[in-house]
């Protein structure tokens, strides 16, 4: 009997996720919220629409947080231990569990946004144990968050962790780390500044204030394009800014890597 139950349930979960696909193609948010109510009616277990709710139907920062939760609550219901169990250290990978991992993120970034940097923390800690993969880019607001909270070990682990990221999110990230804990004599931390400026030239420049970077349109950004300068910059901006000599440092050892008026024309 019990089994038969699960699998009603299985079956209402897969319906509503159906109703919530529907929603996200809508271009009115009016349909959308309704059709994020139908889902729930359908399955009082679709994490998803409380998502949307949190995005599109709640007030505040405060209201959105509750319907997170309530997104986070249901999530664990519907893949109860044995999905935990089964899926732990691939979570994403599956499709299932993405509800979950979407309204863990969004709990997790407004708890933040709402100055509880800790609990913030922790959400996001215990989502790169389930996904080490990362397929969300956790780790980039995981980062922002340790050197928030001053929680530079912490921070550093983390860095390492994740160190084959060649991105220049990361590799600017790490430089920073470096110079502020060794200082400009930092060989390591040299190598990372040559290797972010490839990855991104426009990001020392904002950082300078000699450019100003177009922000992206879409909300994704372009590796290597001034939106992801623009990005970076938002987030990280103020760390190197107040970072005594970091600007200098970096300005100095980008100078020394761009390649010669010769050089170019060899290439050309």
């Amino acid at each position: 009997m019990s089994a038969i139950v699960g699998r009603r349930a299985d079956d209402a979960i897969a319906e509503a996720q159906e109703v919530m696909y529907a929603a996200w193609d809508q271009t009115s948010p009016r349909a959308r919220v309704a059709l994020a109510h139908k889902a729930l009616a359908i399955s009082p277990l679709c994490a998803d629409a409380y998502v949307l709710l949190a995005e599109e139907e709640a007030k505040s920062a405060a209201e959105a947080l509750e319907y997170y939760r309530k997104g986070v609550e249901v999530g664990e219901q519907a893949l109860g231990t044995k999905g935990f169990k089964n899926y732990a250290g691939r979570f994403w990978g599956f499709l299932e569990t993405r509800p979950y991992m979407r309204a863990r993120a969004g709990l997790a970034a407004t708890l933040n946004a709402l100055g509880e940097v800790d609990a913030s923390i922790r959400n996001y800690q215990d989502m790169l144990m389930l996904n080490p993969n990362d397929n969300q880019g956790i780790r980039y607001v995981l980062a922002k968050c340790l050197m928030r909270s001053g929680d530079a070990e912490r921070l550093k682990k983390l860095l390492k962790q994740y160190n084959e990221d060649g991105s220049a999110l990361w590799l600017y990230t790490r430089a920073l780390v470096a110079f502020r804990e060794n200082g400009a004599s930092d060989e390591k931390a040299e190598e990372l500044v040559k290797k972010a400026w490839k990855a991104n030239r426009h990001v020392l420049a904002v950082l300078a204030g000699t450019k100003r970077a177009k922000p992206s349109t879409n909300g994704y950004v372009t590796m290597g394009g001034e939106d992801e300068a623009d990005y970076y910059v938002e987030e990280w901006g103020f760390d190197w800014l107040t970072t005594p000599g970091a600007i200098d440092w970096l300005t100095k050892i980008a100078a020394e890597t761009a390649p010669t008026r010769t050089e170019r024309r060899s290439v050309d």
